[in-house]
This record gives C-alpha cells, sequence and structure tokens, in this order.
C-alpha cells in the first residue's frame, strides 16, 4: 500500500511516500530555518506563507523520486495536530484536495504519533509493545505504546519543552536558531559540571517533567554575567545545560519502563538528534538490560515519512477522513479524529 504523506505543522514542508508503513519510497523536506533564523524563532504567518508556496512542488518532486504515478497512491495521510495553526490547515486543506482528487481515503495522523513511528521506518524488526520518550521543540511526553494505534501518555512536561529550552538557551548564548545542532556542538568541548542548573520535578506525579526552570536559570546566569562583565565559559555552560536536560529525561524513562515492564524503550523527534541524550540513552539501557531505538538524525526532525508511516497503521485501525477534516492547534495523543 503506499502512502502519500504531508507534514506542515511548523517550519518545515515535507512530502512523502511510503509503502507499507515501512519503507520510504520517497521524502523531501524544504526547511524554513534560514528565513527564521533571522528572527530566532519561528514566525507563524511566514511559515504558513512558505509552506503555500512550497508543497504543490514538493509533491510533484516526492511523486517523481517514488518513480510512480498519481493513480499508483492507494491513500493520503497528514499531520493535523498539533501545531501552528496557520501552518498545519496548508498540509490539512492541500491533503484533502488531493485526496479528493485521487479518489482515495484520507487519513489524519497525530504529529506526536508520526514522531515515534519513525522508528518504524528506521527498525523493521520494531513492533509494540514499548515505552517511548517524544521530545521535540513543542512536546515532551513519556508514552507507553501498547499497540500501534493504542497509547497512554504516562508523563509530561508541564510547562516548556525540552526543544523550546535548547532553543531559549541558544539564542541567549548568541548562537543561531534553531539551536539544538549549535548547543550540541559547543557543548563537546565543555566541562558539564562546571554549572549547577536545576532539575524540574512535580510533586506526586514523578513522570511529568518541567523546564521552565532550567531555561530562567540559564537566562539568569548569562544576564548576571553581563552585568557584572564576567566571562562565561560558553562550551561549558552548553554542556552544563545539556547534562541537566539530560538527567531529566533519562532516569525518568528508565523508570516509567521498569514500572510497565517494558523491555525496549524508543526515543523519537527532534531533541533525539542530541549526542548527549543519545549517548547517555545507550548506557543506560546496555546497564539496565534493555533495547533501545532512536531514530537516525534525518528522522529526528519532521518529516512526511514518519507521517506515512503512522498514516498506515491509522489506515488498518479505520481511521478515515471527510471533508470536514479541520487543523488543530493543541491536541491529546489519544484524541480520536473528530473527538
Amino acid at each position: 500500500m503506499k502512502i502519500l504523506a504531508f507534514e506542515s505543522t511548523c517550519d518545515e514542508t515535507a512530502v512523502a511516500v511510503v509503502e507499507d508503513g515501512r519503507k520510504i519510497l520517497s521524502d523531501q523536506v524544504f526547511s524554513q530555518a534560514d528565513l527564521h533564523a533571522v528572527y530566532g524563532g519561528v514566525v507563524p504567518e511566514i511559515a504558513s506563507r512558505c509552506h503555500v508556496e512550497s508543497i504543490s512542488l514538493l509533491t510533484e518532486r516526492a511523486l517523481e523520486t517514488a518513480g510512480i504515478e498519481r493513480k499508483d497512491i492507494d491513500a493520503v495521510a497528514v499531520s493535523y495536530a498539533p501545531g501552528l495553526i496557520g501552518a498545519v490547515l496548508v498540509g490539512v486543506n492541500f491533503a484533502k484536495a488531493a485526496a479528493l482528487a485521487l479518489g482515495v481515503p484520507l487519513i489524519p495522523v497525530h504529529h506526536i504519533r508520526g514522531h515515534i513511528a519513525a522508528n518504524y521506518l528506521a527498525y523493521p524488526e520494531l513492533e509494540p509493545p514499548f515505552l517511548c520518550l517524544a521530545i521535540s521543540g513543542g512536546n515532551t511526553l513519556l508514552v507507553d505504546v501498547k499497540d500501534y494505534t493504542d497509547m497512554e501518555i504516562l508523563g509530561q512536561t508541564r510547562d516548556d519543552a525540552a526543544g523550546e529550552c535548547f532553543d531559549k538557551t541558544a539564542r541567549v548564548l548568541g548562537l543561531p536558531y534553531p539551536g539544538g545542532k549549535p548547543i550540541d556542538e559547543l557543548s563537546r568541548g565543555g566541562d558539564d559540571t562546571k554549572y549547577v542548573f536545576p532539575i524540574g520535578h512535580v510533586a506526586d506525579h514523578p513522570y511529568d517533567m518541567s523546564f521552565s526552570g532550567l531555561k530562567t536559570a540559564v537566562i539568569n546566569l548569562v544576564h548576571n554575567a553581563e552585568q557584572k562583565g564576567e566571562e562565561l565559559d560558553r562550551a561549558s555552560l552548553a554542556a552544563s545545560f545539556t547534562r541537566a536536560v539530560s538527567e531529566s529525561l533519562v532516569p525518568r524513562t528508565i523508570a516509567a519502563a521498569k514500572e510497565k515492564g517494558r523491555n525496549t524503550l524508543v526515543v523519537a523527534g527532534g531533541v533525539a538528534a542530541n549526542s548527549r541524550i543519545r549517548a547517555d540513552f545507550k548506557a543506560a539501557a546496555e546497564r539496565e538490560g534493555l533495547r533501545l531505538y532512536i531514530p537516525p538524525l534525518k528522522l529526528c526532525g519532521d518529516n512526511g515519512a514518519m507521517i506515512g508511516a503512522q498514516g498506515y497503521y491509522e489506515y488498518l485501525a479505520g481511521t478515515r477522513a471527510g471533508s470536514d477534516l479541520n487543523a488543530c492547534a493543541t491536541m491529546d495523543l489519544n484524541a480520536s479524529y473528530g473527538g
């Protein structure tokens, strides 16, 4: 089964063709990062307009690269929540038109479910159940994946997402947007014990997380140093910050896996590209005797292939959408279409 998939929830326009939920025939991504870098973050109006300008051409390129024609498409999948509402609307409306024109089913896909499914593309042997940590610019969740479409949220951030914290820390350090990669590169030359940062805890909710205090601590440290004319060890600050994020994520994930009796761990989302977090998860999994799956870097960020992968399993579960499908800025991971 060949699925034409669309992703436009933030600042990447992505179109892919995926076969049977596991094989990427084509995965085209146009990143707007350079357009937003001058502002230090995503400007929703610019993102939406850029999606409009690029999605049609990207679709043609995806079909051409896959070596198929329109008649070969069996279904259309689209990420319809959560995300920047104007940006999501572009992908949803284009996908609705494509499904109507092709006469094929339209499959709505939750963006975070797509990130989790990116691992199915990288690891053919991976099957539920497993414990997943989904970490991105807008979301941070601990999810017990019982089946391909049956998931339970065990914990999540109460405020900022881990990825947002990376971007804000990069900005205060004068690093370019998006901040994940620059901080990763800078931190490799630093001492991760030089600066002590807080690790958030939520009373009576051990799997919930908080990153606002960490973000504030970094900003205050940098501003105080500037006001006093003190020189900061930027590499060590980046390393200490990354360590604090990792120590907030890894132990919780391991504990949740043990509680649920899962011997397989999955990490997904843009922040999963961070080398320190990847290394810490690898060490923890080896220490605890757990199988670990982390997608290759090209599948960590937003892409259409992950939507096509999850779309396949949503299709098997009977999920369909009609012409009334709408974009949603926020939505629970387990909310059904129309729910």
